[in-house]
């Protein structure tokens, strides 16, 4: 069960995974990133790729004083005492150069083992490498990049358009993600390349981001588990003191919640 807030209003856990903030991009939610650090604390936190988003600063210089505030804040979670571990995506893929550095405490490394209250080991990877468009063709991975961020140009408007009729948010990509064929089947693909590599590591499970869609599920005897994103969905996992992995998601709406939204979904075998 999730921890109810203490008394400063920190909601705290034995662990918290983020992934895909894409600091660096317009779309990044930045503001909901950092009400989301300072309302929840870890005694471990896992940035599991794409945290920054090398490839869009290449093309254009973009870091609004917010973007800073976020790294800021990050950087003073470890001068409290939480133990910060940045495993790089491939859209920060320069720190793969620097993997067993240590950048003001954040621990820099390729992969690593998150061990739960019960013993079970899961492998924390960002899950690009499992990703054959951006292994085998990058510049196709650059292009749904920008028809990515297309759409969330698109997703402003629409969605400008829809708070004035009283409606609330509706993401086009995640639609899209959910209805195009091609799209649900690269998710499929993607989280069974996963779950087999947990299977050849011998692990109970794996915890990822890269694709931008959280879940919490077993497949084939393995705990597949996705942090989500922070450029629509705004999510993020944790585990609990008691051994509970849950999603939270933090709302996306003009007045931000003082507490995140836990998600419960169905697991599928």
């Amino acid at each position: 069960m999730s921890r109810e807030p203490d008394q400063d209003g920190m909601q705290r856990y034995r662990a918290v995974f983020i992934s895909d903030v894409h600091l660096g991009t317009r779309g990044c939610q930045s503001r909901l990133v950092l009400d989301f650090l300072k309302r929840v604390d870890a005694d471990t936190i896992y940035l599991v790729g794409d945290i920054v988003d090398a490839w869009r600063l290449k093309q254009g210089w973009y870091w609004p004083q917010e973007h800073n505030d976020v790294v800021q804040k990050l950087l003073r979670k470890v001068r409290k005492h939480a133990r910060v571990v940045y495993i790089p995506g491939n859209h920060d893929e320069f720190l793969r150069d620097y993997y067993g550095v240590h950048f003001g405490g954040v621990e820099v490394m390729e992969t690593t083992i998150h061990e739960g209250v019960d013993g079970r080991r899961y492998l924390v990877v960002h899950g690009d490498a499992f990703d054959l468009v951006v292994r085998h063709a990058k510049w196709l991975a650059l292009f749904g990049d920008w028809a990515y961020d297309f759409a969330l140009w698109v997703n402003t408007y629409l969605n400008h358009a829809r708070r004035a009729l009283g409606l609330t948010y509706w993401s086009l990509s995640q639609w899209a993600k959910l209805k195009v064929k091609h799209a649900v089947n690269f998710i499929g693909d993607f989280e069974n390349a996963l779950v087999t590599e947990a299977k050849k590591q011998g692990v109970d499970g794996i915890i990822c981001g890269h694709i931008h869609h959280a879940a919490i599920r077993d497949i084939q005897g393995v705990r597949y588990m996705n942090c989500g994103d922070w450029v629509e969905s705004c999510t993020a996992l944790a585990e609990t003191y008691d051994g509970e992995f849950i999603l939270l998601s933090w709302p996306l709406q003009e007045e931000v919640s003082t507490t995140p939204v836990r998600i419960v979904e169905a697991e599928a075998a």
